[in-house]
């Protein structure tokens, strides 16, 4: 096959929302469209047996929410899918804004009852950054909902985006019928079950009497005044505006029914954009170049808890790549060589000997990758635009079993190597301080750490208000620093020096009173 209609084929998109509007549930019914799985998984409680596909941790299946991002692949009508699910609550945002990094387009998911809510308009942020193309799935139709009008004038308002629908509802919740879709002008009946595919009703022409017959004359008249309202009000579904992040395509459904997926993801292959071009620190790079190169977005530890493993994310953005070749890791600047490479279906692997531009590969890696990194097959370039936030809350970790000291240390080196949170040591006592963007995270560490390495600790609020990187033209007003300040001296897991302020005004005099040191509030300077 050639690297133009590998790439042609190929679609890999995020699934983005704010929790519980029914996101991870949604990816479930297009694996099992794409047939990836049998049976789709519950997603709410642990007394659950099938749980999510994509919600594979532990912590996932008891709290019954996404704390960290799921890829998997699936081939729909000779189409590769890649598709990265991920977390919604807010304080696992970074997780979820660096994989936004390593997409090429978005679903949104929005709840008919709740509208848009907060961690959306975040997460829309972010791809209005990039002009990332968005597709809209408005959620849980067999519920009372507010009306679809209404719904689409809020995505435009607090979303700051065009919308076009290209399904519409016929009635809501427990009158509910169906959908029409407007692109493919069929009508979806709509029946309850959570494990059948329901297949479309073709209608040539809205007015026939035969949607009468299958949705009733009240609800058919209704059908045919807001279609005619529809097209007169918005203007034809462009796919050029689409791409380019303009406009906001909006789907209706019900997910956990398996209504209204179908009619998303027919319509998702036939106008999601495939691999798009990539900025790096030289050029922009496109995926039909010949020369293999791609970056890392995530780390995960422990993917199997039975083999103590760690892998590397990677994003294949050009070229083609191949297991067992050797390829230039361009921070550490010296050969990288993969002998065991593998394609996801959440926790699920298969080894792969060759990918494509727009493949998501995991690399067996044993401490040599980083969020960020960047491998090619050769040129000295680095991908840009993956976030690192600064933390905003810091406890100290305290361990509850000397025993366990060893596990421990290696728990929180690998856990904060994934970019789940930031670890702190300071110079004097070596006391430990973890510094996370949300709470939520630190009941995740500890919950992981116990499961995943045996290893028991508490964590005690600090109080400290920003961590800064620090560094100076002039060694010896560092070393003055350092020895001025050392009770507030730290160092992060790659050995930078790092000043812990305990508040906004001390930071400011410190600051103020020492101008040879610069104070950094990423780690990438």
């Amino acid at each position: 096959m050639s690297l133009e209609h590998e790439i042609s084929k190929r679609r890999t998109f995020g699934i983005i929302s704010h929790p519980d509007a029914g996101k991870t549930t949604l990816t479930e019914k297009l694996l099992l469209f794409g047939g990836a799985i049998q049976k789709a998984g519950a997603v709410k409680s642990s007394k659950i047996k099938d749980h999510a596909r994509s919600d594979w941790m532990e912590i996932e299946k008891q709290r019954g929410i996404s704390v960290a991002t799921s890829v998997m692949g699936f081939n729909y009508k000779d189409v590769k899918i890649n598709l990265l699910d991920t977390p919604g609550h807010q304080d696992f945002a970074e997780d979820t804004y660096r994989t936004l990094t390593a997409v090429d387009s978005v679903i949104m998911v929005i709840d008919c009852v709740k509208g848009v809510e907060i961690q959306t308009e975040k997460l829309m942020e972010v791809c209005r950054m990039r002009n990332t193309p968005v597709i809209c799935f408005i959620n849980k139709l067999d519920r009372e909902g507010r009306d679809p009008f209404e719904l689409l004038d809020e995505v435009e308002e607090k979303l700051n985006i065009k919308v076009r629908p290209l399904s519409w509802p016929i009635s809501m919740g427990k009158t509910f019928k169906g959908v029409y879709s407007l692109y493919e002008k069929s009508l979806h009946l709509f029946t309850p079950s959570k494990t059948k595919v329901e297949e479309g009703i073709e209608v040539k022409d809205i007015n026939d009497t035969v949607v009468d017959d299958y949705v009733g004359e009240n609800n058919a008249k209704q059908l045919r005044a807001d279609v005619e309202l529809i097209e007169g009000v918005y203007p034809d579904f462009n796919v050029e505006d689409y791409l380019s992040g303009k406009v906001a395509p909006v789907f209706f459904g019900s997910a956990v029914n398996n209504f209204g997926v179908q009619e998303l993801l027919d319509t998702f292959i036939r106008i999601a954009p495939p691999p798009i071009p990539r900025e790096t620190t030289l050029r922009l790079v496109k995926p039909i170049e010949s020369k293999f190169s791609g970056f890392i977005f995530k780390i995960h530890a422990n993917m199997d808890p039975k083999h103590r493993n760690r892998i590397a994310f990677l994003r294949i953005c050009s070229g083609k790549f191949e297991r067992g070749n050797n390829y230039l890791h361009v921070r550490q600047a010296k050969g990288i060589r993969f002998s065991n490479a593998t394609a996801f279906m959440a926790q699920d692997r298969e080894t792969v000997d060759e990918a494509w531009p727009g493949d998501i590969v995991g690399l067996y890696d044993t401490g040599n990758l980083k969020i960020g990194d960047t491998l090619t097959e050769g040129e000295k370039m680095i991908y840009t635009g993956i976030p690192s936030f600064s933390p905003e809350i810091f406890k100290e970790v305290v361990n509850m079993d000397a025993m366990k000291t060893k596990q421990l240390e290696k728990g929180l080196l690998q856990l904060m190597e994934e970019g789940v949170a930031q670890l702190f040591t300071y110079e004097l006592g070596k006391k430990k301080a973890v510094g996370v963007v949300g709470a939520l995270q630190f009941e995740v560490i500890q919950f992981r750490l116990k499961n995943e390495y045996g290893a028991s600790c508490q964590f005690v609020p600090q109080n400290i208000y920003k961590a800064c990187w620090i560094s100076s033209k002039n060694p010896q007003k560092l070393n003055e620093f350092i020895d001025s300040k050392q009770r507030h001296i730290a160092r992060d897991k790659d050995d930078k020096l790092v000043f812990m302020a305990e508040s906004r005004a001390w930071l400011k005099m410190v600051q103020d009173n020492f101008p040879d040191i610069e104070f950094h509030f990423t780690s990438e300077f």
